[in-house]
């Protein structure tokens, strides 16, 4: 996509008719209490626009609606080619729509403009074309049994989901979610982060655009406490997917186990580390690999690489190359494509990366923060048991750890209570293998920061997750419920009598 200049991005952005109400059974709505909350820029602090506030009133009407849907089957039962046409139509509006989605991200998130015309809307769009894809070439199972029975194993949706986002990929996490939820022919109550909600709501009217039928696609904007409980305790909601914090990730659990026992999947935080070893080949890579995974998304990313676990005998120079290709990631308004770095998504969480900054004795880069801005900063830690090395930042501070061996380094990075992603750096196969396999993490890189494709389950060990994955084939295991039909074939025609 060729990229436009900040002046036209900035066009763009006062042009931009910006949703504002709950969506409900195909239609935008007010909340029920009429009562609103401000939408910001984080970038400028401009207000955007009032937002319906919605509380448990507006939970139970869509809930109410998400099951009309789904009982009376005009998605659920709808053929499977018939789903993904719907789904690709959708992957189409949004191509259409590209640009104008992703300045509306940009100005809500503060993410960069060059990042989300760059990654989030094209990654987007092609999560939601490759579960559409899938739908038809799932195939259920026929057990080994006797001569006398067939028993078939099926898959069946598991009803109304909720589905729970956060506000660091607000567009690319409902597309992880949507994208296997309406596969598998469920309804979806969609309760967006109130800092970000926008972009949601476009698309839920996209989506009735591309022939979703009315009361499968629902989006609830709100609170925590005035939706996103309401919906985790709703009797009638089937399942909830969440990505977010862990804090606020183990309520779910509780809010389940108090309620119909729901199912549950949760995709929480992350405190990831990138091993560097003496044998790493080519450090001016490394380096780059390294600040991305850092500095990323102005590391408001839970699989960001925030712990670097680096060798003695190849840190000094490792630290050099990392600051000069740190120094690319300037700091910027969000609209401007030359910027790799924008705001931070609201003044709150501002304030609590800076908190960390002020806990920091040895600052090798960076370290200045204003006006809701954070440079990319690295930081030396003494060792694995300080605040910076151990708690979620959740933005752009790199802590440098130094290790001796191989072992210890694992060591290290396997002292957390997360377990979402990990790298290794070496050339050595052997070490590289053990170093994977020893690493308690749902994703382990090599000689790379990533977090696999579409193709390869996402999702975290200990209290990084729980319940099941996102992307690939198994992202729709949590959307549906396996059922097994058991049928008797024996011959029990009474003999016939003299």
């Amino acid at each position: 996509m060729t990229l436009l200049t900040k002046d036209e991005y900035t066009a763009i952005a006062a042009g931009l008719d910006l949703p504002t109400g709950a969506f409900i059974d195909g239609m935008s709505r007010p909340a029920a209490s009429g009562k609103t909350f401000a939408s910001v820029n984080p970038a400028t602090g401009a207000h955007l626009a009032d937002i319906a506030a919605c509380d448990a009133t507006d939970v139970d009407f869509a809930v109410q609606k998400a099951r009309e849907a789904f009982d009376d089957g005009r998605w659920s039962r709808l053929h499977p080619a018939e789903r993904k046409d719907v789904l690709i139509r959708l992957a189409k509006l949004m191509t259409r729509n590209a640009r104008e989605l992703a300045v509306m991200e940009s100005i809500d998130s503060g993410k960069t403009i060059y990042d989300c015309e760059t990654v989030d809307i094209p990654e987007t769009i092609h999560v939601l074309k490759w579960h559409a894809e899938l739908i038809d070439k799932i195939y259920d199972q026929v057990s080994p049994a006797s001569d006398d029975h067939i028993a078939m194993v099926v898959r069946e949706p598991v009803g109304v989901v909720g589905l729970v986002l956060p506000w660091n990929f607000p567009l690319l996490m409902l597309a992880w979610k949507i994208g296997p939820a309406l596969a598998a022919g469920c309804s979806v109550v969609v309760k967006p982060a109130a800092e970000t909600t926008l972009t949601t709501l476009r698309m839920a009217e996209l989506a009735i655009e591309a022939g979703l039928p009315r009361g499968v696609f629902n989006v609830v904007p709100g609170g925590g406490a005035e939706v996103g409980e309401p919906l985790g305790r709703h009797m009638d909601v089937d399942a909830v997917s969440f990505t977010g914090s862990t804090v606020t990730g183990k309520r779910f659990l509780s809010y389940s186990a108090e309620s119909n026992a729901k199912e549950v999947v949760l995709e929480m935080g992350g405190k990831n580390p990138a091993i560097v070893m003496d044998d790493a080949e080519n450090l001016d890579r490394v380096a780059q690999h390294v600040v991305n995974g850092a500095f990323w998304n102005m590391g408001e990313n839970c699989s960001a690489s925030s712990r670097l676990i680096v060798h003695k005998s190849v840190k000094a120079e490792l630290l050099t190359r990392i600051a000069h290709h740190a120094k690319q990631w300037n700091v910027g308004d969000p609209l401007d494509p030359e910027t790799r770095m924008g705001a931070l998504v609201s003044k709150a969480h501002f304030a609590k990366v800076c908190s960390y900054l002020e806990q920091a004795e040895n600052i090798v880069l960076g370290g200045k923060a204003a006006d809701g801005f954070v440079e990319a900063t690295v930081v030396e830690v003494s060792g694995n048991d300080v605040a910076l090395a151990r708690e979620e930042i959740f933005g752009p501070v790199l802590s440098v750890i130094e290790v001796a061996s191989f072992d210890e380094a694992i060591a290290v990075a396997n002292d957390t209570e997360y377990g979402l992603c990990a790298s290794i750096f070496t050339a050595n196969v052997k070490r590289a293998i053990r170093g994977a396999r020893a690493l308690r993490a749902g994703t382990v890189t090599v000689n790379s920061f990533g977090e696999g494709d579409i193709t390869t389950p996402f999702g975290g060990w200990k209290q990084s997750g729980f319940g099941g994955r996102d992307n690939g084939i198994h992202a729709h295991d949590q959307y549906t419920q396996l059922k097994t039909i058991w049928i008797d074939l024996a011959d029990d025609t009474d003999e016939a009598v003299d």
